[in-house]
Order: structure tokens, then C-alpha cells, then sequence
């Protein structure tokens, strides 16, 4: 595969460019084996926290940091994401390296933090079509993205020292609970079906499977894939929302980013993954890899699959707020309404089927 695909950052977006001379000092004070002048882009991906590449002479180095606006500290902790960067690369290869915490906001406006770049290949929606893996190619994508997760629930997250992470006892009531506040917190237009969902979530509400780390995001543009061999994942990015909790509310959260060719047009212009690439293996088949490699109990996906289409929809919503109200600029937001009552269509639909077979 060629190396022009290697995920590359942009021009920093408006109203997003941190301040660079404060910071270039401050990484010469810190970071003094990196030598040379700074320059930064941003990495286009990410509407939550935001992600630059920073040049210094030969040397790249990615930085994460809040998004512009109101602080929120429990959704953009950046010395959270960092820790758990720093324990778990002791245990499980598949993470970048962390290299500087920095908690003085005096520097750039807030806390941030740096790691190193792993460079690779990221497939998102919008993704040109030359860029299109072969079928073949994209069906061991497929299986390597399902695998990866198997193998991330499987990490004894004591012995990585995260056991502080959340609490997985009740997480699921938490989670249900959690995300309806979440959801009226940010709430600007009168959506019904999404008010029914959590409703009917409140209602039916199971047990925890079982104990895991969670991601929570995963999906194809939060994995890094070889260059060489684009069946490789070689990391995941984006940990801002893992936790510990039941494994099945991980994969429900991948399952509704998994759009099949079969699914409606709304649906597939929502454009959450490029699932529907082909050699892609249905939501069906995921469910079906997961189960067979992880040995879980999936027979209750239903309940996991509509909380992960609602979740989602709560975090665009919030997204959409933040642009509604004049802290991001970013006109990718603009549209983000539709795509939370889509969603919400979308898991009222799974619980009238309520039927695995049906669903997948």
C-alpha cells in the first residue's frame, strides 16, 4: 500500500489555534532534546477534544487538549486520558507513547498533554474513493477492528494499575441514567423518539455481563492501521470516554457506528463509519466474530445496541449545542440535529424488532 495514505493534519481550524510562541517555549523548557523551530496543524478527525501535529525540527509529536468553550472537566480530562496512556502501554502495545502531562493553563488556555505519533493509515467516511481498500483488504480490516476489541476487554486492568478507572458495579443504570441527563443538559429542539428511547432504556435496564476496560468510541477512524499491511491495527486513539464497565456496552457503541449496505438511505448518509465499503462483514457477522472470539453471551445485544445508538445521539447533541450557541465555529457541526433524531429513529426501530436475526 502506498504511503500516501497516512493520516496527515490540516490547516488549524478557526477559533481553534492554541497560542504557538507561549507554547514553543515552554516545550524548550520541558522537551529540550527536541530542537528546532515549531510549526502545528490539526488533525481533521475529533469533534470533542482536539488533536495538532507539532513539528519541532525533524521530530513530530501529537498534542491533545480540551475543546474551545464552557469547561467541563469530567468530558475533557486531559490528566485522565494521560494516565491511562502511561499504565496501560505497559500492558497493551496498541496505544502511542505519552511523553509531557502540563495542568498550567497559563500555557495555551488549558491543560494538554503530548504524545508521540504513530503513524499510519485511518479510514474515515470521507475518505477519497481512490483510497478505497480492495475487498479483500477491507474484510481483514474487518476482522482485525473485532479481534482488537476482544483483545482490549481481555487486559487485567488491575494489573495495569487502571482499577480506578470508574466502577464497573452498576455501571450500566449509571450509563442509562448518565447519558438521559446528559441528553436534556444539552437538549435544544423537541425530539421525541430520542425521549421515548431512554425511556424505554430506564425500563429494561440489565445487569453487567461482566468486568472490562472500556473504550467506549471505538470504531474505524479511532484505529491506526500498518502502512505496510493495512490488516494491522497498530493503534487506538481518542480514549477519552474509556472507563470500566460491561464489555457489551462497548460493542453495542461499535455495532451502531456499523451502517450495513441493506440499511436505509438516512441511515447511511449519516455517514458514521465506512462500513458499508465492500468485503465489509455486516453488523451481524461482528456480533457473530466478537461472540466466537470472546466466548461472551450476546442474546441480550438488543438492550446494548439501542444504549449505544442513544449514547451517541446524546453526544452529538451535545456537539450540536456547542456550535448552536456560538462555541465552535466548526461547520461540520451544523447539521449534527438531524443526525441525532436519525439515530434516535434508528433505536426506536430496534426495539419494535427487538429481534436479533431482524436486527443485524
Amino acid at each position: 500500500m502506498s504511503e500516501k495514505w497516512i493520516d496527515s493534519a490540516k490547516t488549524i481550524r478557526e477559533g481553534e489555534a492554541p497560542d504557538q510562541v507561549a507554547l514553543q517555549k515552554y516545550l524548550q523548557a520541558q522537551l529540550p532534546q527536541y530542537e528546532g523551530a515549531l510549526s502545528m496543524t490539526q488533525f481533521p478527525g475529533g469533534a470533542s477534544n482536539l488533536t495538532y501535529l507539532l513539528k519541532i525540527g525533524d521530530t513530530e509529536l501529537v498534542m491533545r487538549r480540551p475543546p474551545f468553550g464552557p469547561k467541563i472537566k469530567s468530558a475533557h480530562d486531559m490528566s485522565r486520558e494521560y494516565k491511562i496512556f502511561s499504565n496501560l502501554i505497559k500492558h497493551y502495545p496498541k496505544v502511542p507513547k505519552p511523553i509531557l502531562f502540563c495542568e498550567d493553563e497559563s500555557i495555551i488556555g488549558r491543560e494538554f498533554y503530548i504524545m508521540e505519533r504513530l503513524k499510519g493509515v485511518i479510514l474515515r467516511s470521507t475518505m477519497p474513493k481512490e483510497m478505497h481498500p480492495k475487498p479483500e483488504i477491507m474484510a481483514g480490516i474487518g476482522h482485525s477492528l473485532v479481534e482488537t476489541l476482544v483483545e482490549l476487554h481481555a487486559v487485567d486492568y488491575q494489573a495495569a494499575g487502571l482499577g480506578d478507572l470508574g466502577k464497573p458495579d452498576g455501571y450500566n443504570e449509571r450509563q442509562v441514567r448518565g447519558w438521559t441527563k446528559r441528553y436534556f443538559n444539552s437538549k435544544t429542539d423537541e425530539i421525541k423518539e430520542i425521549e421515548m428511547v431512554s425511556e424505554w432504556l430506564a425500563k429494561n435496564l440489565l445487569p453487567e455481563s461482566d468486568k472490562a476496560l472500556l473504550h467506549n468510541d471505538y470504531k474505524y477512524d479511532n484505529v491506526i492501521l500498518d502502512t505496510e499491511d493495512w490488516t494491522k491495527i497498530i493503534g487506538i486513539l481518542d480514549w477519552e470516554m474509556s472507563t470500566l464497565g460491561d464489555p457489551l456496552m462497548d460493542l453495542g457503541t461499535s455495532l451502531c457506528y456499523w451502517t450495513n449496505p441493506s440499511d436505509p438511505d438516512w441511515m447511511k448518509e449519516l455517514s458514521l463509519s465506512p462500513t458499508t465499503l465492500p468485503g465489509n462483514p455486516t453488523r451481524k457477522e461482528v456480533a457473530q466474530l466478537y461472540a466466537a472470539k470472546s466466548g461472551r453471551d450476546l442474546s441480550n445485544i438488543v438492550f446494548y445496541y439501542v444504549f449505544g445508538l442513544f449514547k451517541i445521539a446524546v453526544v452529538v447533541q451535545q456537539i450540536y449545542k456547542r456550535y448552536k450557541t456560538g462555541h465552535s465555529k466548526d461547520p461540520r457541526f451544523a447539521g449534527m440535529i438531524h443526525a441525532v433524531k436519525g439515530l434516535s429513529i434508528m433505536a426506536q426501530q430496534a426495539i419494535q424488532k427487538n429481534d436479533i436475526e431482524d436486527l443485524f
